[in-house]
């Protein structure tokens, strides 16, 4: 097996940038120097990963890595950096650095060694003899020896291999036995640093301790007899626990990664208090996808899972909206937009052997309308109902489908399913929250959680809340009515195009889709305008993005080049995130440049009066738009702002070769 780590793959003082893009960068290009990989499609997937969540450990420390299809062997880069570099570090800049670069068929064994160099970095001996070390030659013997199979071995306190569960740290026979769950999105590195911190906070507290490193290799479960024998467990992830459900009935501590490798003592402290008191809260197996999934779990704060929550509604959401708004378009496109008065009639009274007055494409338009219409009545429903499940889990759904089939009813609209989606959410929340008798607990997620939080979520809405939200919608329909034609509107459209440009499918991105797709129902003009002015506005980033790297390549990478190719016909579709390769990169650059072409084109295609019956497609539902002429003006004005703006930007700035000192 070829060494991960060489003294080629060594970097010592040297200023490799000023951002940790630029250093991202550097590395990936020593990788590529030694033949393990090829540097752009490196940089672009540890970008990608950084973009998870920082990489930034603290003390000092930052692990960017990744699984890449561009590496060909594994390899394992050390930098110390002068001056040091933000990663995202709770405690500030990072002065050492460590780029695992991993390829995509990694085998168990390579991971393995990874691990165990990031359970070494917390470690006060081993991170001081990094930062005195003289030469490479001294870094490779350092890291080799604390990735080396023979010393865990040679000593007992040394961590096994991913593989395993870890052994227990044991305590006295009447102390609390504790067990652990750690997971990170790519389950490499801060998995294992935060399982070794559990075990050596436990250690210092005398408290037993199982630990379950959910990693990107072969995992192997605490047993189930040790869990039979447990008094509570900490969940430190930043993704799903996997087989929750066995730890159903324990006392839990949840907590992300991060806190788990800076503060593992205040989190054992925190699961022995647990443990002791009976009105702890327990681990329900039924959310085992809900909101306990989602980044950390209990330790966010509510204003971040109620955000969270929101969000996980809308994308949800947007397949009803999509696939509806598209069929309704194409029933249009066959059988004209006075299909919507007919349709009811045509597709109950007749069929293909059956065939109206109106021929097969009346009918066949008919038909896509009625089932485009159908997907879009589940618009609302959708949005509670998952944004509930984000929550609660499974026993939020039936309450939120529920409470947003009722907001429909009342008039409540979308606003009025957000309100019900969140009520069925922290309605059931708190539902798990009891602790039954046995033979209760099982009825509780099927049964009673559903019941109970139907009853108050849509008792909710007919008593209380339904009819103000629903004539705050009638209200705010009538407004955007009235700003059809007036120069209200074309402000309205600068708002959009900068809102759509902002986070290319993020959340405010989100928020201005959701917002036009549920004026959507209205059929307004002004509902019209206000859905193609946020569809061209989202088709700017890809398609500007496109054209700059095709009209000035050398400012772009190869893999950045191949992107650009790929993002004409993503723009095209009306799909932003074509252009996240490019924002991830260079965020500073591309994200105004983007938000000034998205501004131009809001604000032409309002003032120009371009109207849209389809929620969705692009250049691929012209046939449902109105004023052609006007859609492309608006669209090629951004595109060519954006593009014009981003080249310059990125030519102003020149590319400084890279500098490695070895002394």
């Amino acid at each position: 097996m070829t060494a991960l780590i060489t003294p080629e793959l060594v970097v010592l003082d040297a200023n490799l940038g000023a951002t940790k893009q630029e250093v991202i960068r550097k590395l990936a290009e020593v990788v590529a120097a030694t033949g393990r990989a090829e540097a752009d499609g490196l940089e672009a997937d540890a970008l990608k990963r950084e973009d998870q969540s920082p990489t930034g450990m603290g003390d000092g420390i930052a692990i960017p890595h990744c699984r890449s299809a561009a590496v060909n062997e594994n390899a394992l880069v050390f930098a110390r950096l002068d001056p040091p570099v933000d990663f995202g570090g709770f405690d500030g800049p990072a002065d050492l650095a460590f780029m695992i670069a991993a390829a995509e068929g990694s085998d168990a064994t390579h991971l393995d060694l990874l691990a165990m160099l990031a359970r070494n970095l917390v470690r006060a001996e081993f991170v001081s003899s990094l930062r005195e070390a003289k030469t490479p030659e001294e870094i490779v013997a350092l890291v080799t020896q604390a990735i080396s199979p023979e010393e865990e071995e040679a000593t007992t306190d040394e961590v096994p291999p991913v593989s395993e569960a870890s052994p227990a740290v044991t305590a006295p026979a009447d102390g609390p036995v504790l067990l652990a769950v750690t997971a990170c999105p790519t389950g490499i590195a801060h998995t294992f640093m935060a399982a070794d911190s559990l075990e050596q906070a436990a250690r210092a507290a005398g408290v037993t301790l199982h630990v379950e490193p959910q990693g990107s290799g072969s995992v192997k479960p605490i047993p189930a007899e040790v869990i039979a024998n447990a008094d509570a467990v900490i969940f430190a992830t930043d993704v799903g626990v996997r087989d929750r459900h066995r730890f159903a009935g324990l006392p839990v501590i949840e907590s992300g990664v991060k806190r788990a490798i800076h503060e593992g003592p205040a989190l054992i402290d925190e699961a022995v208090a647990a443990a002791k008191n009976p009105n702890a809260r327990k681990v329900d197996a039924s959310a085992e996808t809900g909101a306990s999934a989602e980044g950390e779990g209990a330790k966010l704060g509510w204003g971040k899972r109620i955000q969270q929550a929101v969000m996980t509604g809308v994308s949800y959401m947007i397949p009803f909206v999509a696939a509806g708004g598209l069929l309704i378009a194409l029933g249009f496109a066959l059988g004209g937009y006075d299909i919507t008065d007919v349709a009811d009639t045509l597709v109950a009274e007749n069929s293909l052997w059956n065939l109206p007055e109106q021929g097969l494409a009346g009918y066949l338009g008919a038909v896509m309308f009625k089932i485009g219409a159908t997907g879009m009545g589940f618009l609302v429903a959708a949005l509670s109902g998952y944004t509930a499940y984000s929550l609660a889990g499974r026993p939020g759904i039936a309450p939120g489908f529920i409470g947003g089939a009722i907001s429909v009813a009342v008039g409540a609209g979308f606003i009025g399913g957000l309100v019900t989606g969140l009520i069925a959410g922290l309605v059931s929340l708190w539902l798990t929250t009891f602790n039954p008798p046995r033979w209760l607990a099982g009825l509780m997620p099927v049964v009673i959680i559903p019941l109970i939080s139907s009853l108050i979520t849509g008792a909710a809405m007919y008593l209380l809340l339904g009819r103000p939200i629903a004539d705050f919608m009638t209200w705010l329909n009538d407004q955007l009515t009235a700003m059809s034609g007036s120069s209200s509107a074309i402000f309205l459209g600068l708002i959009l195009g900068l809102m759509m440009c902002f986070d290319l499918g993020g959340p405010v991105n989100k928020a201005a889709y959701l917002f036009a797709t549920a004026g959507l129902s209205a059929a307004t003009q002004a509902s019209f305008e206000i859905m193609v002015a946020v569809m061209i506005s989202g088709m700017v980033p890809p398609l500007a993005m496109a054209l700059s790297s095709t009209v000035r390549p050398q400012l772009y990478t190869e893999v950045e080049r191949e992107n650009g190719r790929s993002a004409w016909l993503l723009g095209a579709s009306f799909i932003s995130e074509g252009a996240i390769p490019f924002a991830a990169a260079d965020p500073l650059r591309v994200i105004p440049a983007m938000m000034a072409g998205g501004a131009v084109t809001g604000m032409l295609s309002m003032a120009l009066h371009v109207g849209s019956r389809a929620p969705h497609g692009g250049v691929f539902v012209l046939f449902a738009i109105e004023n052609v002429m006007g859609f492309f003006i608006a669209l090629i004005a951004g595109v060519v702002v954006s593009a014009a703006i981003v080249t310059v930007l990125k030519g102003m700035t020149a590319e400084q070769p890279l500098e490695v000192a070895t002394a």
